[in-house]
């Protein structure tokens, strides 16, 4: 009998040993359950010759050789993935609908003798209890925005906090991105289905009986957009901003983003979108700082130009809400720590 979840925290406490993902690996690339294996009942192309043939020919014809590459595929899923687990191991095996896929593979793992069921609903089931958390319900979660300009640590402070004993939901983290026009990071973003994921899982391990801190953010995160539940709490918190000189924040920015700066040319190309906003006058001064390796003096710029009168027109259009303010002259590691202390007490105290 299929194992049903009335919610996500049920299904994230499912019990089982390992959970298994018999989807294709383009489908399980795209999103699937947190610390799930995937061990495909049928590959990319052996899904879709079924399809094929399911349309072509017959549902009939589509099962007979979608049965036999089903066997031969957990026969070696067994052999690869399963040679070392005894008899008390019990996995819990899903697909896209909770259908063929996830029934075929668990019952020949029941035949072996292992204690295994399967998600009812599969993956769409899932994906249904995400919706809910992240769209559907108003979060429980009283949220506090870190704010400040650009370059003032604000997401260095905030990973501090979980050590200071403070909750706090880390979007860019989730989202693979610095939230900024030269954010990204190494890695590519991933799906929003899967940032979805990441940001519904993540709050359903917070408590909703204390405050969740969280860096003031656009309503898009590189590509990826902030789900609606996750956007109406922000937009309707309470902010503590973070202040600090000009000089400092340069110097901060230089060694965060050391990574954009070591390839010149690419950052050159990043900066070619701003022209539309500051001018042909104001991005060729950018780029001869970068030519001259000034990347301090480029980085102070950006901001003096750019970032900081996009903030202030911002805080002008959305004024929000400010418990308190923590001004940090220097943002070198030790400064960083003194900052998150002082974020944490504003917290507690809140």
């Amino acid at each position: 009998m299929p194992r049903a979840f009335q919610s996500l925290a049920d299904l994230l406490n499912h019990g089982f040993d390992t959970v298994i993902d018999v989807r294709s690996p383009a489908e399980f690339a795209l999103d699937h359950i947190p610390g799930a294996v995937n061990m495909p009942a049928l590959t990319n192309e052996q899904r879709a010759e079924v399809g094929t043939r399911y349309t072509r020919v017959s549902a009939f014809e589509a099962k007979k050789i979608g049965a036999a590459m089903v066997a031969r595929n957990a026969a070696d899923a067994i052999d690869q993935h399963m040679r070392d687990r005894d008899g008390s191991w019990r996995p819990l095996v899903y697909c896209w609908r909770g259908g063929q896929r996830s029934g075929s593979f668990s019952s020949i793992l029941a035949q072996i003798g292992w204690r295994t069921d399967t998600i009812k609903g599969g993956y769409q089931a899932f994906r249904r209890l995400v919706h809910m958390v992240v769209y559907d319900d108003p979060l429980p979660h009283r949220l506090i925005l870190i704010d400040g300009y650009t370059g003032t640590a604000k997401s260095d402070i905030l990973r501090l906090l979980p050590g200071l004993g403070v909750q706090m939901l880390d979007l860019e983290g989730l989202a693979h991105h610095r939230g900024s026009l030269l954010g990204g990071f190494s890695d590519d973003q991933p799906s929003q289905k899967a940032f979805e994921t990441a940001v519904a899982c993540a709050l359903v391990g917070l408590d909703p009986a204390r405050p969740v801190v969280v860096e003031a953010e656009s309503s898009k995160i590189g590509k990826l957009i902030v789900p609606p539940s996750v956007w109406a709490a922000m937009c309707a918190a309470p902010r503590i901003e973070i202040t600090a000189p000009l000089e400092a924040r340069a110097e901060y920015l230089t060694r965060a983003y050391a990574d954009v700066i070591a390839e010149p040319e690419a950052l050159r190309q990043k900066l070619q979108p701003i022209r539309q906003h500051r001018g042909h006058e104001t991005v060729g001064r950018w780029e001869a700082l970068l030519a001259e390796g000034k990347m301090t003096d480029l980085a102070a710029a950006l901001m003096a130009d750019h970032y900081d009168p996009a903030y202030a027109k911002s805080r002008a259009v959305h004024e929000a809400e400010r418990i308190d303010t923590v001004r940090a002259e220097r943002l070198d590691t030790e400064a960083l720590v003194e900052a998150a202390k002082a974020v944490a007490e504003i917290v507690r105290s809140a």
